[in-house]
């Protein structure tokens, strides 16, 4: 058995996949491991890439983008290793980072995951952790929460020098215990593309494993570089998964309260980037991509949010249904 299985998927990032597999041959040594690239029918020659930088990596193929949770279940096989490492491609492992996480589980039985701290490529921290969506946080300003309840809602701006138990960390680099995985399943494809990981940390804290972030291991992450090749269609895809995690892990009325309230919610934004849009005559670059995207969004609502606007693929009787 390994120590270690390494799941990244990758999405027409390949110099990203490049570097990020790069940066294990490099940090991560006297440790067992096996390493998985799954690629979801990108277009940019990232499996050829692999498989003439790195042929011992195993690459499995994907016809099309099935999504970031189905492709990470292609990869996980709890009986080949004792834990598994999912790592976005626009991350690059800093030393140690790899080791201090495997060594903090090994020495904590109970923590079914952990995350690491990220930063920025100057070493400034970024958001590494996050509580689970409530009302709150996902209607109200999440500055404004940190700034007021620095316990509850905590954030990159405290200096963090002990590992911290959390509700959940960001996806971009953990450590899971694959004997968690096989009490809680594993990720949820329901979701597309993102609040699967913060899905997967709700299901194991209430099974009872502890969720940390170690800021000793430490990560560069260049951010949303996924997300930059299709940024609309990436919010409908995360208010997609912002619906779903409350219609699984809420009450019914707390479901509709939410979806009621965030319709409301993008509305008040789009009238409002409207109105500064019209001050300024567009020539403000954020204002117009803030109130195209809140366009796209209350479309998405009034279409009533169908599977084809997204970054899933579109299905032929959708783009027929669209086009006439």
């Amino acid at each position: 058995m390994f120590d270690l299985n390494f799941v990244i998927v990758n999405w027409n990032t390949k110099q990203l996949l490049i570097d990020c597999i790069a940066s294990i041959y490099a940090t991560v040594t006297n440790l067992s491991y096996q390493m998985h690239v799954v690629d979801n029918g990108s277009k940019d020659g990232s499996v050829k890439a692999v498989h003439e930088r790195f042929p011992e990596v195993l690459v499995i193929e994907n016809s099309e983008n099935r999504g970031f949770a189905a492709a990470v279940n292609q990869a996980i096989n709890e009986d080949t290793a004792k834990y598994s490492v999912l790592l976005n491609t626009d991350t690059i492992l800093q030393k140690n980072a790899i080791h201090i996480l495997h060594s903090f589980l090994e020495q904590h039985k109970d923590i079914g995951l952990a995350g690491a701290q990220l930063q920025k490529p100057d070493g400034t921290p970024q958001h590494s952790f996050d509580n689970y969506p409530t009302l709150a946080t996902e209607l109200l300003n999440k500055s404004l929460l940190r700034f007021l309840f620095p316990s509850k809602y905590p954030s990159k701006k405290q200096i963090i020098t002990r590992p911290l138990e959390v509700e959940s960390v960001i996806g971009a680099c953990l450590i899971i215990r694959n004997d968690a995985i096989k009490q809680v399943g594993k990720l949820d494809e329901d979701y597309f593309f993102f609040v699967e990981e913060t899905d997967w940390c709700y299901r194991m804290q209430k099974a009872g494993w502890k969720i940390y972030h170690v800021p000793d291991a430490r990560v560069i992450h260049l951010g949303g570089e996924s997300k930059k090749l299709a940024p609309w269609q990436s919010q409908v895809e995360y208010c997609r998964s912002l619906y779903i995690f409350f219609r699984k892990n809420k009450s019914i009325l707390l479901y509709i309260t939410f979806r009621t309230l965030y319709l409301v919610k993008i509305i008040l934004n789009l009238g409002a980037n409207g109105v500064g849009n019209l001050l300024v005559l567009f020539q403000n670059q954020k204002l117009r991509y803030r109130l195209m995207i809140y366009s796209k969004l209350l479309y998405w609502h009034i279409l009533l949010c169908p599977d084809w606007m997204g970054l899933k693929p579109a299905k032929k009787e959708a783009l027929i249904l669209k086009d006439v």
